[in-house]
């Protein structure tokens, strides 16, 4: 071999773990993202759009350091949660995004490895998706929907808003801890401001058709709709019986009252991706999600739908109008 050539070979060689690690370095971080809605959920492109923009104000730029695999449940928080989080699992993601609880229990379902940030999860602790807020000791760690205590501030509103009200249904999922929770909460401050409590369950249209007909049936009742999968996927349903049966109705969160209802007292759910970004940061520089504490919203929104109100017959209170975050006319 000429003297020339053996040089170019040693340093060739010599040459091929730098390239290596350099390539290494330059690969892009990979985050999978399952979502618990459909991809034309009109809400969706707002909620990635500030999980991206997010990423972006901290360095991380889709399709040059960073790679989004995108899955959508499409409200099927069972079959669809459970492939779709197979399949995200098994590209190897860097970190995963979960955006509610059904579908952080569908990624710990198939690993307990890789990091989970939520964006949102009612009762983490009770799902057992962490061992506390303080110290998650889990794989999965991010952001709380809101504190059961939210239900008493629910009731008080909707006295403010139809204080004629004096029956109150609470359209919970039966079968979900959360659920359980955040009724608890309303019960206990009901005697206090006069109002009797019962339950919808929201399993099934046909289950929440005849329960608001027979609750319809007694004079100033009105319905208080928390947060849950099956209250998400029916809340067409469920702000048309309203309309139907005249009930004065608080929801969970902004978009219900968007698509018609009422008036809604919630976290603002699109700064919710901006923060769930900034735990992903986090962890693709190195932190663990177990040593991330989970966080309570720091922004909560009141939104009132002036036209469902005049449908209603209500008018709404000054002081109401003046507490407003959103009028929607």
């Amino acid at each position: 071999m000429r003297r020339r050539e053996f040089i170019t070979l040693v340093g060739g060689a010599a040459a091929w773990p730098l390239t290596a690690q350099t390539q290494q370095v330059e690969r892009p971080r990979r985050i999978g993202v399952l979502m618990s809605t459909a991809e034309s959920d009109r809400n969706a492109p707002a909620r990635i759009g500030s999980f991206l923009r997010g990423l972006e104000q901290l360095g991380w730029i889709e399709g040059h350091n960073i790679r989004l695999d995108l899955r959508w449940a499409a409200g099927d928080l069972d079959l669809s949660s459970r492939r779709y989080a197979a399949e995200l699992v098994a590209l190897a993601p860097d970190v995963l995004l979960a955006t509610a609880g059904p579908t952080v229990a569908a990624l710990q379902a198939e690993t307990r490895t890789v990091p989970i940030v939520f964006a949102h999860a009612v009762d983490p602790v009770g799902a057992g998706f962490v061992a506390s807020l303080a110290r998650p000791n889990s794989n999965a760690t991010g952001f709380t929907l809101f504190e059961f205590s939210i239900g008493a501030k629910w009731l008080e509103l909707l006295k403010d808003f139809a204080p004629n009200v004096m029956r109150v249904a609470v359209l919970r999922d039966p079968t979900s801890a959360a659920g359980i929770g955040q009724f608890a909460a309303i019960q206990a401050v009901a005697w206090s401001v006069g109002v009797e409590l019962s339950t919808i369950n929201v399993r099934s249209p046909d289950e929440i058709e005849g329960a608001a007909a027979t609750f319809a049936r007694s004079a100033n009742g009105g319905l208080i709709v928390p947060a849950s999968p099956p209250a998400t996927q029916h809340r067409g349903q469920i702000i048309g019986l309203a309309a139907q049966h005249r009930l004065p109705a608080i929801y969970f969160e902004r978009f219900l009252v968007a698509d018609g209802g009422l008036m809604s007292y919630g976290p603002d759910l699109v700064d919710q991706y901006r923060r769930a970004a900034s735990y992903v940061d986090r962890i693709l520089k190195g932190e663990k999600p177990a040593d991330l504490p989970v966080q309570a919203p720091t922004k909560y929104e009141l939104v009132i739908n002036l036209k469902t109100a005049k449908t209603l017959g209500i008018e709404v209170p000054s002081t109401l109008l003046a507490r407003a975050d959103e009028v929607i006319e």
